[in-house]
């Protein structure tokens, strides 16, 4: 294998994207990284009233481990920084340096095949309805005591899809040689199993 190997996995929120990506980089040994926290993170900053170009700009590793990154706010506040150029630049230098790390990568998120690594040796686009990914995150949200309603997180869901899709700025949408999984009504075992053997198959050339 070339010493260098990116697998860059894009897709909408809670369409297990995430845990394809772990499952594949604990599979063939390479590190992760999951792009999205780099947004919530900024998020987070911008949530606590910092400038979100600055906060973008002082990212430290550390704001990466911060305990909130994954509430229902700050997944909003997520979507609204990731639409400003600015933000983005900044942390395209991190995001393309740990692609391309000795070892091979996984990098997950919304713009990974189609602006981060373009050249990327293997690429998934993981999605599934919106019914099923709000299903998803309210089951998420529920089990962790979140007082939110099913059809809340259906509309923020929908929301933050328009945002990500409609943004001038490195729309989400599937590269025109990524692979798509709909995990719509796919066991996760099944998708991990077919995101594998996408990988595998263009390993061997």
């Amino acid at each position: 294998m070339a010493k260098t190997f990116t697998i860059a996995v894009d897709g909408p929120a809670a369409a297990g994207k995430g845990t394809i990506s772990k499952a594949v980089a604990a599979h063939f040994g390479f590190a992760h990284l999951d792009t999205g926290l780099l947004y919530r993170a900024v998020g987070a900053k911008l949530l606590l009233g910092m400038e979100p170009i600055t906060a973008a700009q002082t990212l430290t590793a550390e704001d990466l481990e911060a305990d909130d990154l994954r509430s229902p706010e700050v997944a909003q506040a997520a979507s609204k920084v990731a639409v400003i150029a600015e933000v983005r630049a900044a942390l395209l230098d991190f995001q393309r340096s740990f692609a391309r790390r000795a070892g091979g990568a996984v990098l997950d998120g919304r713009d990974i095949g189609t602006v981060i690594c373009p050249n990327a040796e293997a690429k998934l686009f993981v999605t599934a309805s919106a019914e099923v990914r709000a299903d998803r995150r309210f089951a998420e949200l529920a089990a962790s005591g979140a007082a939110i309603s099913r059809a809340q997180v259906l509309a923020d869901v929908k929301e933050r899809d328009a945002r990500d899709r409609d943004r001038a700025e490195a729309p989400l949408k599937p590269a025109e040689d990524a692979v798509e999984i709909d995990t719509s009504e796919m066991k996760i075992e099944v998708a991990i199993e077919a995101a594998i053997a996408v990988i595998e198959a263009k390993q061997a050339g």
